[in-house]
């Protein structure tokens, strides 16, 4: 494959692919207009023992456990694509608000169920993780986990107001009164956040960790959704919020990696759009971090420290390493943007990079990804003449229930398994863990570190496709 391999009618069959994979990841009710078929209604009762409404929401990765930071986090990057690259998603902009607000409709729910306290998981995912079977035919144990004042999760409730508040841009025009709850629910659950200091980690110790632990803390994401707000409603509390709390949440350290756990990169991004734009002489600071992340990703640039593969992927992780890749690239073509718009340049010791040489960097990662590397395979589950055949997902690689009357039931210590049968389901736009550092790939579905996809791999990606699709 030349690096020319793929069209704008190509990257907008991925972006569609992208914003499809969703509908494979709901729980709840599904609407009549389900276009992936094979997925049924689940969890119909979330909450019920318990007295709240949790149903919807999305199953985190191949499980069938709702975890409240991924997400969130999820969330808030569908969000964020839309906002920055909405006008580049033509046909699929209605696609990518309907995945947006198939979470923000559960996220109300869980930050308004109760005064004082967030929910934050639905599922035993020690209990899950033993048993593979569909979330149709869910027969392990529904429990609900919440912070609250007692038992405070700043990460996830800053999280979670970062994701509110996001989702307030994207829908203030076409639906202001939903646009408008949104943000005072962000607010409310914001305030919560900061009040009730302390990491869900923490509060929920063995429910979260090791599968969500909040190894980076809470203090970048408390930045993190202030800066959201700060985004959402234009007022200037906020941003004495975030100079006031700046120094001791991280605006002060370089940081390399974005994710659903440390957001210091997209934070100080973010934040370089006012700086950029008004010269909001506070956020200076944060434009020279966002140089010093770029630079760090530019090979022969000065501050050059990223490892990538033998056929270019950047590598950061031996666990899901494209999670890593599509949050990175994300960012890349986000300050190319924000860098374009404002005639500005990033400036990496004596060397200068421009925003050109930022979108040539993410366009290799999202090529990769979908065909054009050493092992000539698409990362994307559906897309391309070759892609991974057995996918680590509980609803694509597990026949119906139905069609087996003899299993037995889950919880008597039975794991229904298929090690590597083909997937009977097609999870269209997946996209999985990826390969390892020397480029090579295992389809297995036991090694979950390559081969599982998850909701936020899918998010950034949503955006950066879209940015390439719009290029002609």
């Amino acid at each position: 494959l030349l690096s020319t391999a793929f069209t704008s009618r190509d990257y907008a069959d991925a972006l569609e692919k992208s914003i499809l994979f969703f509908e494979g990841q709901r729980s709840g009710p599904l609407p009549s207009n389900q276009r992936l078929k094979w997925r049924g209604n689940s969890g119909l009762s979330d909450g019920a023992s318990y007295h709240v409404d949790l149903v919807g929401g999305y199953y985190d990765a191949g499980d069938n456990v709702k975890f409240g930071l991924p997400m969130a986090f999820t969330t808030t990057m569908l969000a964020w694509s839309v906002i920055e690259f909405g006008g580049s998603m033509h046909s699929q902009i209605g696609n990518a608000k309907t995945a947006l607000r198939w979470a923000t409709d559960y996220l109300l729910k869980a930050a308004t169920a109760t005064p004082d306290s967030l929910y934050v998981q639905v599922g035993d995912p020690n209990m899950d993780h033993k048993c593979w079977e569909r979330p149709e035919d869910m027969d392990t144990p529904r429990n609900v986990y919440k912070v609250s004042a007692q038992n405070p999760g700043s990460d996830v409730a800053a999280e979670t107001a970062a994701a509110l508040a996001a989702a307030s841009i994207v829908f203030k025009d076409a639906d202001p009164s939903y646009s408008a709850k949104l943000l005072q629910t962000a607010k409310n659950v914001f305030d919560f956040a900061d009040k009730y200091r302390g990491s869900y980690s923490d509060s929920l110790n063995s429910v979260v960790c090791p599968f969500y632990c909040s190894y980076s803390g809470y203090q970048d994401e408390l930045l993190w959704g202030a800066s959201w707000m700060h985004r959402a409603t234009q007022d200037s509390s906020y941003l004495s919020y975030i100079q006031s709390n700046g120094h001791t949440m991280g605006s002060d350290n370089d940081d390399f990696s974005f994710s659903w756990d440390d957001k210091r990169a997209g934070t100080k991004v973010l934040l370089s759009k006012d700086f950029l734009e008004k010269s909001t002489s506070e956020f200076q600071l944060y434009k020279s971090h966002s140089d010093n992340y770029i630079c760090s990703l530019i090979p022969g640039s000065s501050g050059f420290q990223a490892q990538y593969t033998p056929g270019g992927l950047l590598y950061k992780a031996s666990e899901s390493n494209l999670q890593y890749v599509t949050t990175t690239t994300f960012l890349l073509l986000t300050y190319a943007k924000y860098l374009s718009t404002n005639g500005g340049v990033v400036t990496c010791g004596t060397s200068t990079v421009t925003a050109e040489s930022l979108i040539a960097q993410a366009k290799k990662q999202v090529d990769y990804i979908l065909g054009d590397n050493p092992a000539k395979m698409s990362y994307m589950v559906g897309f391309g003449e070759r892609y991974p055949q057995h996918v680590h997902h509980r609803g694509s690689s597990v026949p119906s229930i139905k069609a087996h009357p003899d299993r037995i039931n889950c919880n008597n210590g039975f794991q229904y398994l298929y090690a590597n049968s083909p997937n009977p389901n097609v999870l269209a736009g997946a996209v999985i863990g990826g390969p390892d550092s020397k480029d090579n790939f295992a389809d297995d579905r036991n090694n979950y570190q390559q081969s599982e996809p998850a909701t936020y791999i899918n998010a950034p990606f949503v955006g950066a496709l879209a940015f390439f699709s719009g290029k002609a």
